[in-house]
């Protein structure tokens, strides 16, 4: 495990998003107060229901991997899948427990590491994360674990973006400080500057994926796991904000999508 003193990347990891929780989860409030809800809540649909086109909702065990303050687990469970929605962190889950309101009783809320899921195998339909792989010091380790836990037939959906590209790379580092001052000309709030975000650059710097081009690698990574791959490129012109889109252009969310083979 990647470590640095006696720390380990996950437990910096944790200690980091602790301090976080409350502005994430502010963030993700802001998603669901307004059109950003029913847009992802459409493209979760979408992508379920053409993967299961003859499954009801509620027939369907999803697991959420990185919830943090709850967003996805509360649009899956809107939608009627059973949710079981896991995080590191425990003040992420008390943020999403809180998010969810009412719903926080219909969601399995559990702390787990992503790399290590202590489910048996073959016990969830579909897969789901969004914004977690980038930061993870084992990424190939969560996907084997994912794939793990997934029922044969089963569905991986992950969202992610080359976060910390600009750590590594020239270009990246030019088109990234265009998007701080292109944010700061139109009056945007940019998610990219703030306290702490030095600390969560370093520990960029010493995860592998900062400095991997992807999905390439996402999708080279499942077909050894034998599953079946894809990826959608341009999920983030139909689902980001126009905020988004000034904050995070050089940027761009992309979707791996993949299928584990039926017997």
């Amino acid at each position: 495990m990647i470590a640095m003193g006696n720390k380990t990347i996950l437990e910096e990891n944790r200690e980091y998003w602790t301090g976080r929780a409350a502005g994430y989860s502010e963030v993700n409030r802001l998603e669901l107060a307004t059109i950003q809800r029913e847009r992802w809540r459409s493209c979760l649909r979408e992508e379920i229901a053409r993967h299961f086109p003859a499954c009801r909702s509620e027939e369907l065990r999803v697991l959420e991997v990185g919830t943090g303050p709850g967003f996805f687990a509360i649009l899956l469970r809107e939608l009627g899948y059973a949710v079981t929605a896991i995080d590191l962190t425990p003040a992420m889950l008390e943020e999403a427990k809180k998010n969810a309101g009412a719903l926080s009783g219909e969601i399995c809320f559990m702390e787990m590491n992503a790399e290590a899921l202590t489910f048996p195998a073959q016990c969830f339909d579909a897969v789901i994360s969004r914004n977690l792989t980038w930061n993870l010091p084992h990424p190939a380790r969560a996907y084997a674990e994912w794939a793990r836990v997934l029922n044969p037939g089963g569905l991986l959906l992950n969202f992610d973006a080359n976060w910390y590209a600009y750590l590594f790379d020239e270009s990246a580092q030019t088109a990234f400080e265009r998007d701080r001052v292109n944010s700061a000309e139109q009056g945007v709030w940019d998610q990219n500057v703030g306290e702490n975000f030095n600390v969560m650059e370093d520990i960029a710097r010493r995860v592998p994926l900062s400095a991997i081009r992807r999905p390439a690698w996402d999708l080279a990574v499942l077909e050894k796991l034998g599953l079946k791959a894809e990826a959608d490129e341009d999920i983030w012109r139909k689902l980001w904000s126009e905020e988004e889109k000034l904050n995070f252009a050089s940027t761009p969310l992309f979707l791996v999508k993949a299928r584990k083979a039926s017997p």
